[in-house]
């Protein structure tokens, strides 16, 4: 039977988003290996002219920001987002973010798990 977890966002390692992203760190908060089977929750940090790939995928994305601003792109607009907004990019949408402000943008991000893969 799985329990509850409690973690501290600064326990978990953060990775570099590779490809065609620039100055963009990950940390998967709640994972399949903690025991969650329907979705994960990233912590996502963004450097000042950092910018995550401009992808699409066959899911949704649920985002709130936490701190900083910056622009996002889904489909061929381009929008304004800052500390307390909250994005959703529906499946198959192209989409990326980035960082045009003087500090790190921070957000979380949800995505049902088991399409991750």
């Amino acid at each position: 039977m799985i329990s509850m977890k409690i973690l501290n966002y600064m326990d978990v390692e953060p990775k570099e988003v590779g490809k065609d992203a620039s100055g963009v760190k990950m940390r998967w908060l709640i994972s399949k290996e903690m025991g969650a089977n329907n979705f994960a929750m990233r912590f996502i940090e963004i450097e000042p002219e950092g910018f995550s790939p401009l992808h699409d995928h066959p899911w949704e994305h649920e985002i709130f920001v936490l701190e900083g601003e910056g622009l996002t792109t889904g489909g061929k607009d381009e929008k304004k987002i800052k500390e307390g907004d909250c994005l959703f990019i529906p499946p198959n949408e192209t989409h990326q973010t980035r960082n045009n402000g003087i500090k790190t943008l921070k957000l979380l991000c949800m995505i049902p798990y088991e399409k991750t893969k």
